[in-house]
């Protein structure tokens, strides 16, 4: 009812049935706002929370009258200038004062003490000119909070002082705290790190509070500067309490808040860091720019040397889990079918350094079989991120020395599971952790050729169990083919797996489609070498560069084993057309033989005894060898004329280069048709 309504009803007599006069009105208002003494302290409460949350600390006057001519102020006792400043102000003088304070103003002592300690606070981590953002303190700065935390800690002796309450004023200023000045709290015993984070109500802010700042400290940390050492200090507190706190099981956690809440915020800051890392590689950062830095700096708190002082020895192992779950499953947004076609570049020495040293660090702390365990689980309940799973695969291979055996294992359980349920995503994953593996080179794992050809190439494979198995495995290569890399479809043609003649229509079936689907990419079968290096997959080389290639690594081999290698001997069996047209004529190119014979003279000797080499090739190449042995002489004998002026005019210049090196003499035409020559062994 309005002010006129009611004026209107208490001088009308038929308003209502009755007149009330203005006494009456208010009289009745008043007996409703009557309160009894419990209500009486709620509204005192009130009140002091109210003046409490709206208190101007910034413009509260904190002097207090002492002795004559002088006063308490709290600005002065931090601004001080040396070890002797204020020696007559003693902290019971202090306490004094700041208590005398309180009951002038009607609030609690140790509330308006931690409000003071919260200002002073502040108004030292605004007092430096360097704008934001940093988290380091200047020496200056360091000085002052030294003075303002003996005071701090003079408080609470005196049991003046309110943690919570000075908490929650630095939270409403937090945007102005600097993490130094924080940990400094923790350090000096006054507010832990735990005790702060928890009396903060919103935990997503306190995430993105402190994720940001770790993120600075960590640029801060890699920088050249004179604190480095505090940097590193502060670093390593923060992440022995959030790894206690996110992963310490039945820990004696003792706090204000359920301890449930502090684990998730601890959890939330580490995936955080480790998420913002992982994206900045993924940006492609340049060595040394603050990025780089930042997450060389991050990537460092997993050594182990970290966690010293963490009691549970199991909870830095139950963090680099989590870990290692999280770069595995970070952002998945690539498909099975891109994996297949982008794997070649997500081996070892392409995945970024910073990567692979993080893999090796988490390497450290698990052992081989929880590794694997721990990505198998991935796989068979997430999303995954497949160049993380192929690359931290790689990286296992290369650094693990059982390795090969462990993966050798796994890839066996899969195809097992596969071929028992028909189950297609165990299948996709075995091959794709073999091709990755062999990705390596053969002193990790077999060749890709050589894993399939040992896989299927038998009637003790795992397709060999029934037809409804080979089926399995014909569909499941076919519907690879347009994803395939032609050195895939290469091997698959040259070493297919092994059916019975009553499927053949199978095998003959996929050759056709693979067959097709090379012609397409306008490369042929026969343009694959006896020693494939998948990794570089995506530019097929020409028959005779692949085959001088291939004639260099079998000298290698036959160096090291003094026998054929058995890719040759293959090869001039199954690829008889690659064998004769582009591998002899490679390793047969005529030149001076040497007396003592090389590697290659006896490896074409090996060849010849086998009967590996046609007899008409091998005699033509004799004949070629002992024209190019008859010619160097003369050559050489001509040369020898125009340098010193006879015949025709001499060019010293030009002369000098053609001139043999030291141990490479000429062959004289009487042994040019042996196997002789002055040079040393080895040289041709």
């Amino acid at each position: 009812m309005s002010a006129s309504q009611a004026r209107g009803a208490a001088s009308d007599p038929g308003h209502g049935g009755c007149r009330r006069a203005w006494v009456e009105l208010l009289a009745g208002r008043v007996k409703r706002q009557k309160l009894g003494p419990e209500g009486e302290q709620k509204v005192r409460e009130s009140a002091l929370r109210l003046l409490r949350g709206h208190l101007n600390l910034g413009d509260l006057v904190l002097e207090v009258e002492g002795p004559p001519g002088k006063q308490l102020c709290l600005n002065r006792l931090i601004d001080y200038d040396g070890p002797g400043a204020h020696i007559d102000l003693s902290s019971s003088l202090i306490g004094s004062a700041l208590r005398d304070q309180a009951a002038q103003l009607g609030v609690p002592a140790a509330v308006l003490c931690s409000q003071v300690v919260a200002s002073g606070l502040v108004r030292v981590c605004e007092a430096d000119a360097v704008p934001p953002p940093k988290v380091l303190l200047t020496p200056d700065q360091r000085k002052k909070l030294s003075s303002l935390f003996e005071i701090a800690q003079n408080l609470l002796a005196q049991s003046m002082f309110s943690r919570l309450s000075f908490c929650q004023e630095l939270w409403k200023v937090q945007n102005s705290l600097l993490l130094e000045a924080v940990w400094r709290l923790h350090v000096q015993n006054i507010v832990s790190l735990q005790e702060l984070l928890e009396s903060h109500a919103d935990s997503q802010a306190v995430v993105a509070w402190l994720s940001r700042d770790l993120r600075l400290l960590c640029e801060q940390t890699e920088a050249p500067c004179q604190h480095a050492d505090v940097a590193r200090a502060m670093l390593a507190d923060f992440v022995q309490m959030l790894v206690s706190r996110g992963f310490q099981k039945n820990a004696d956690v003792r706090g204000t808040v359920d301890p449930e809440w502090m684990s998730q915020v601890a959890v939330a800051v580490l995936e955080r860091m480790l998420a913002s890392a992982l994206e900045a590689l993924a940006a492609g950062i340049q060595e040394g720019s603050a990025a780089h830095k930042a997450v060389s700096c991050w990537f460092g708190v997993f050594s182990g040397h970290m966690y010293g002082s963490i009691i549970s020895t199991e909870s830095p192992k139950r963090f680099f889990c989590h870990t290692l779950t999280q770069i595995l499953t970070h952002k998945p947004v690539l498909k099975v079918s891109d994996a297949v076609q982008m794997q070649r570049e997500w081996s070892f020495a392409r995945t970024p350094p910073l990567l692979s040293g993080l893999y090796r660090r988490l390497f450290v702390v698990l052992s081989p079989e929880e590794l694997v365990g721990h990505l198998q689980e991935a796989l068979e309940t997430q999303e995954v991120n497949w160049q993380h799973v192929l690359s931290c695969v790689s990286t296992l291979v290369i650094c693990l020395p059982d390795a090969q055996q462990l993966v050798d294992g796994w890839v066996s359980r899969l195809l097992t599971h596969a071929f028992e349920s028909c189950d297609l995503d165990s299948m996709v994953l075995a091959f794709l952790v073999a091709r990755q593996a062999a990705l390596e080179g053969p002193a990790a794992f077999p060749s890709y050729a050589a894993w399939f050809q040992a896989t299927f190439g038998s009637a003790r494979g795992f397709h060999g169990s029934s037809k409804k198995a080979l089926v399995f495995l014909f569909k499941f290569l076919s519907d690879l083919v347009p994803f395939e890399a032609p050195r895939y479809l290469q091997v698959h043609i040259l070493h297919p797996p092994l059916v019975p003649s009553k499927y053949r229509s199978l095998l003959t079936d996929y050759v056709a489609l693979a067959r097709t689907r090379l012609a397409d990419l306008k490369v042929s079968v026969e343009n694959m070498g006896l020693y494939e290096d998948l990794s570089s997959a995506g530019d097929v080389t020409e028959p005779r560069c692949q085959a001088a290639q291939d004639v260099e690594k079998a000298i290698m081999v036959f160096e090291h084993t003094g026998k054929i290698p058995a890719a040759v001997l293959e090869a001039s069996i199954f690829r008889r057309s690659y064998y004769l047209s582009h591998f002899l004529p490679a390793l047969l190119t005529p030149r001076g033989l040497p007396r003592i014979p090389d590697s290659r003279a006896a490896l074409i000797e090996s060849l010849r005894r086998a009967d590996k080499i046609p007899p008409s090739l091998y005699s033509t190449y004799r004949q070629a060898c002992s024209t190019v042995g008859e010619k160097k002489p003369e050559e050489h004998r001509l040369r020898t004329h125009r340098l010193s002026g006879h015949g025709s005019r001499a060019q010293p210049l030009r002369g000098m280069w053609d001139l043999p090196r030291p141990g490479h003499e000429p062959v004289s035409p009487a042994s040019a048709g042996g196997l002789s020559t002055t040079a040393p062994p080895g040289k041709p």
